[in-house]
C-alpha cells in the first residue's frame, strides 16, 4: 500500500520561504501518479494548492500562483513544493496525496507564517 510522508514545514516570517517534501513508498507506479498538495487550516475547508501530472504539467490555485512551485523526482519517488513570499494566510497543515485519493495522504506538515 502506497504511503506518503511529508516534511519541511515550520515557522517562518511573512515573506520567507519553505520547501516541503513528500516521499512515497510502497509503490512502483509513483511515476504514473498525478500528485497534489493540499492544505487545511483550522476551521477552514481543505484547499487544493498545486497539482503535477506524471509528465510534469502543473496547476496552481490562484492565490499561490507565482509564489509556489511544485516539482517531482520520479527516480526518488518524491514530490516537492517550493513556497516563496509566504503570507500569514498560507498557514495550514500541508498534505501530499495521489490525485483523487485523499486517504492516501500522510500525516501532514505544519506551516506557520507569522506577520
Amino acid at each position: 500500500q502506497v504511503q506518503f510522508v511529508e516534511s519541511g514545514g515550520g515557522l517562518v516570517q511573512s515573506g520567507g520561504s519553505l520547501r516541503l517534501s513528500c516521499a512515497a513508498s510502497g509503490t512502483t507506479f509513483f511515476s504514473t501518479y498525478t500528485m497534489t498538495w493540499h492544505r487545511q487550516a483550522p476551521g477552514k475547508q481543505r484547499e487544493l494548492v498545486a497539482t503535477i501530472t506524471s509528465v510534469g504539467n502543473t496547476n496552481y490555485r490562484d492565490s499561490v500562483k507565482g509564489r509556489f512551485i511544485i516539482s517531482r523526482d520520479n527516480a526518488k519517488n518524491t514530490v516537492s513544493l517550493q513556497m516563496n513570499s509566504l503570507k500569514p494566510e498560507d498557514t495550514a497543515v500541508y498534505y501530499c496525496t495521489r490525485a483523487g485519493v485523499w486517504d492516501s495522504r500522510g500525516q501532514g506538515t505544519q506551516v506557520t507564517v507569522s506577520s
